[in-house]
């Protein structure tokens, strides 16, 4: 059993030494709580627990703490993937929802498994999630200065649990200014995928991330017989080719950890029971 988190890039906000110690120390925390959740749940459980942890942190672009679109409206997308079943779920541009990564999960069992917009916001509605804000007053003054953060914010899961079985969770508040009606790679193949060989969670400038089809790119050439670092090698030197913008988490079906960014600073945490790794 192990699981590695992110919750964005450093480069996002603020950069100073007390940011960067609290995220440290709150990805720390998650993921020791999300590992002690998968000690008695799936890893499908444990990647959604551990991404509705970073959503209700207000430190980290999803749920709580969203960027503002150019309209003044946060509209979040989320995403989940069985890597057993090969189901991915997941909702884009929601609004008004505390934790997109849960509606997302609900939707697994649906034939109508990604919804958008005012859909996704009644089928949420309907299936008892409260109407919530998650805008707070640094997000409003952020978007009042007209300050963009660049598009680097999503946090996301990769988790392993005791059977072997892979899953994958990935929840954005987006990039903050966009164009209303502009979707994201963080509910997407391209951002959030999983089989049985390996889970991909991507975060950074999306429209780079769908460019390369970054996450889809990892799984299947892990599933195709390479390993795990060199997948990774060989898509992100395609990411090169862009000059794209992105950071990946990834566990494959051997247990083998793995990150990368192709710009400074990815922030992450594993944990496999003992021994932690936090970006520094």
């Amino acid at each position: 059993m192990k699981l590695i988190i992110h919750g964005g890039f450093f480069s996002e906000s603020d950069q100073s030494h007390e940011v960067k110690t609290a995220k440290q120390n709150s990805l720390k925390e998650i993921a020791q709580k999300a590992f002690e959740y998968l000690q008695t749940h799936s890893a499908f459980d444990t990647a959604a627990y551990a991404v509705s942890l970073l959503e209700d942190n207000p430190l980290y672009n999803a749920g709580i703490g969203s960027q503002i679109q150019s309209d003044g409206v946060i509209r979040m997308s989320a995403a989940i993937m069985n890597g057993e079943t090969q189901k991915l779920s997941g909702v884009i541009n929601i609004q008004d929802v505390k934790n997109p990564v849960f509606v997302a999960k609900d939707l697994i069992g649906e034939d109508d498994r990604v919804l958008g917009g005012r859909g996704a916001k009644q089928y949420a509605t309907e299936h008892g999630f409260e109407n919530f804000s998650t805008e707070i007053p640094q997000r409003r003054s952020e978007y009042e200065a007209k300050l963009n953060n660049g598009g680097k914010g999503t946090v996301g899961c990769v988790a392993i649990d005791k059977e072997g079985k892979l899953a994958v969770a990935t929840s954005t508040g987006g990039k903050g200014f966009e164009i209303p009606g502009r979707i994201s790679d963080s509910a997407t193949v391209a951002g959030n995928y999983a089989n049985a060989f390996c889970a991909v969670s991507c975060t950074g400038v999306g429209e780079d991330i769908v460019s390369n089809a970054t996450a889809a790119k990892i799984v299947t050439r892990v599933t195709d017989g390479m390993s795990l670092q060199n997948a990774f090698t060989k898509t992100f030197d395609e990411l090169k080719v862009i000059d794209g913008f992105a950071g990946a988490i990834a566990i494959d079906k051997e247990g083998n950890v793995y990150h990368q960014d192709s710009y400074p600073t990815m922030v992450f945490a594993s944990f496999d029971g003992e021994n932690f790794d936090i970006f520094s």
